[in-house]
């Protein structure tokens, strides 16, 4: 009888995040997790909510690398009884065949060098980012590539940032328990959870040069002086194109709330500091620090009319509280959805060669009573660790939206704003990393 093993819970995740129907946690608590040696087969131990039994489900990797159901056992009295079922379904050993989905391969090798992004080149190359190419990989089974050119943009220049943001926000909704009616070319995503629906559309601001080597960080009065206008000016131009095309005409978006997803991919780091530039954009607000007359620090909310070009052209702030903008119904953003993600993900699932080491310097929202600053953390990532994929998600619902998005629709991982009579409502859950970087160290010159 051929051997199997106990796996982790984050390891289970990521292979089941597209396998499981959102519906099915609802009914039973997956209890463990098991493989076989060669990882073609993949079991789980449930407890029915309801009747407190036990039930398995042996599950194959087919053609496409997914993990489909072969076997399912229920009504099982005992933990013990179960483990000795699964045991002897997953020794069978055997694989079943579906021919309703071909192998995905995201890292397929084209030949284009000229045109390769180097983080695809780490991604594909480098044992510092293993564990993001293995979760990647797993993601990217499950993937539907609508429009036939996703591979080619996924390993390229020009297409890989936004490429890497759609992957992120499918595994966000997922998390999030949504189901995904992809039987249109746009816009990206039409996500489904009960009776509710949302349109999401995903675009970036795209990177302004080519060098994508490591860079000394802005410094604070630089970051301050590019949040006044420039960054704002990005935010706004992709909502003002993304607007022009008016996806929420589509008969399949009509009447239901159009969101679009923004990553700010401008230069190495951004999403780090230019968090400030989206309440600007959206509302016409900006935080600023005052001290009173103890000297004590304050912060206040400085209202935006507009912004300025460098050629004089001024551009009007606050796009949800201009007309033509209600059919958007929210802003979604993640500053810690980038590459790094990826890697945390998979290292804390097991996976890649472990060769280096990954400390990730994050800041989190400090819930104390007038907290002006974030709490900064340094956090190891290892298998003990567990981040997830909506950590660090922001929801910024439009006042004006002609169908606006339920919050509830999310559970309590994303933080939402919300504008209301000139100030910002906020929730932002228990534990939420606003930005931070990840130090990928090599462990053979670290013990030098």
């Amino acid at each position: 009888m051929k051997k199997i093993k106990k796996i982790s819970q984050n390891l289970a995740h990521l292979y089941l995040l597209f396998t499981r129907e959102p519906f099915a946690l609802a009914l039973a608590e997956e209890i463990e997790y098991y493989v076989n040696s060669s990882g073609g087969i993949l079991g789980i131990i449930l407890k029915d909510n309801f009747d407190k039994d036990f039930s398995i489900v042996v599950l194959s990797r087919d053609e496409s690398r997914q993990y489909k159901a072969i076997s399912i056992k229920v009504d099982l009295p005992t933990l013990e009884n179960a483990r000795e079922i699964l045991t002897v379904e997953m020794a069978k050993d055997h694989i079943i065949f579906h021919n309703d989905s071909k192998f995905f391969d995201v890292f397929k090798q084209i030949n284009k060098p000229q045109q390769e992004h180097p983080h695809f080149r780490l991604l594909r190359e480098s044992a510092s980012h293993s564990s993001a190419k293995e979760a990647i990989k797993e993601v990217s089974y499950h993937y539907k590539d609508i429009d036939g050119n996703f591979i080619d943009q996924f390993q390229s220049i020009n297409g890989f940032d936004a490429r890497l943001w759609e992957l992120y926000l499918y595994c966000f909704f997922r998390e999030q328990l949504f189901s995904f009616n992809r039987n249109h070319e746009a816009p990206d995503y039409l996500v489904e959870k009960g009776d509710a629906k949302i349109a999401v559309e995903a675009v970036v601001i795209s990177r302004k040069n080519t060098d994508f080597g490591p860079k000394i960080p802005k410094t604070s009065e630089e970051m301050n002086k590019l949040l006044i206008n420039e960054i704002p000016i990005m935010v706004s131009n992709v909502i003002y194109s993304k607007a022009k095309k008016k996806y929420w005409e589509k008969e399949h978006v009509k009447g239901i709330p159009f969101a679009l997803a923004i990553a700010d991919f401008h230069d190495a780091g951004s999403m780090v500091w230019t968090f400030e530039a989206f309440l600007t954009a959206l509302y016409g607000i900006r935080p600023k620090m005052q001290k009173d007359s103890n000297e004590k620090m304050y912060q206040v909310l400085e209202n935006v009319s507009f912004f300025t070009k460098n050629n004089g052209t001024e551009i009007p702030a606050g796009m949800f509280l201009q007309k033509d903008y209600e059919n958007i119904s929210a802003v979604i953003y993640n500053p810690t959805a980038t590459l790094s993600k990826f890697n945390r993900i998979g290292r804390q699932a097991g996976l890649g060669t472990f060769e280096t080491s990954l400390i990730w310097i994050a800041a989190f929202h400090d819930h104390t009573p007038g907290a002006l600053l974030p709490k900064m953390a340094q956090l190891i990532i290892d298998e003990n660790f567990c981040e997830p994929w909506s950590g660090g998600a922001n929801v910024f619902h439009n006042p004006n939206a002609v169908q606006p998005i339920d919050p509830h629709l999310f559970d309590g991982g994303v933080a939402h704003y919300h504008f209301r009579e000139g100030k910002i409502i906020s929730f932002i859950p228990e534990v939420h990393p606003y930005n931070g970087y990840l130090l990928n160290l090599n462990l053979k010159d670290s013990s030098k």
